[in-house]
């Protein structure tokens, strides 16, 4: 009886070994299939996301006619062992197959690539100076590997200004806009500084004109000595220590 129990036992053990594992029967349900241009395509498009930190969609094309490898794999992994230096519209890509877990040999491919995201469009003539209303404007998918510059439409408020007149039509670019000084040079402004309980507050003359966030220039009205600190808001800035 224990001799049966242990012939019982081999012989599951055994079944166990060679059943494909949970990710493969995932991937094809555990029948093998040669890999597919549609599924080599997905596998770069997704390391490429990640290594370049890309927003957007990226959408990838083979420039030379795709060979599918000689063997089939229930599990194929493609995996880029060269990235080009950085995401462009052409881009060239050296990678790994592995089938099953086993090396299944490289391929270099030169690829066409477009990064699709919403963008901003004005939608009426914009003047220099004016402050930045989305109103003015509308969203437009764009190529961002054509339109570099372009002003992703998730970007964009009223701390900002354009800094030309736009025509209508035309995509934003981060060349147009720049952050609104909340502080101005000449301005009296107010300086407010803490270090643990004690906090002061006074009035300076600021010296050059500056956005949220920026270090700026100014001068103490009684001593007459300049210092630097940061604009928090409209005419209100901050030492730090």
């Amino acid at each position: 009886m224990r001799r049966l129990l242990s012939l019982s036992t081999l012989l599951v053990a055994s079944a166990m070994a060679i059943s494909p594992s949970p990710s493969v029967a995932a991937a094809t349900g555990g029948t093998p299939v040669a890999l597919t241009q549609e599924a080599c395509t997905a596998a770069l498009t997704r390391e490429l996301t990640a290594h370049f930190n890309l927003e957007g969609e990226l959408q990838l094309e083979l420039l030379r006619a795709w060979t599918p490898p000689a063997l089939a794999a229930a599990d194929w992994q493609v995996v880029i062992t060269e990235f080009p230096s950085v995401a462009a519209s052409a881009m060239m890509v050296r990678c790994r197959l592995v089938a099953d877990g086993a090396a299944a040999g490289e391929l270099t491919l030169t690829l066409r690539a477009a990064l699709w995201r919403d963008a901003w469009v004005t939608r009426q003539p914009v003047t220099t100076g004016a402050i930045f209303d989305s109103a003015l404007l509308e969203s437009r998918r764009v190529d961002l590997f054509r339109e570099r510059d372009a002003l992703p439409a998730a970007t964009g408020d009223q701390t900002f200004l354009f800094t030309r007149g736009i025509n209508p039509g035309r995509v934003v670019t981060w060349r147009d806009i720049a952050r609104r000084p909340l502080v101005r040079k000449g301005d009296m402004v107010e300086v407010s500084a803490a270090e643990g309980n004690l906090s002061i507050t006074m009035k300076a003359i600021a010296l050059q004109s500056g956005a949220q966030g920026e270090a700026v220039t100014l001068r103490n009205l009684e001593s007459r000595k300049d210092f630097t600190a940061f604009v928090v808001d409209e005419n209100h800035v901050q030492v730090r220590f």
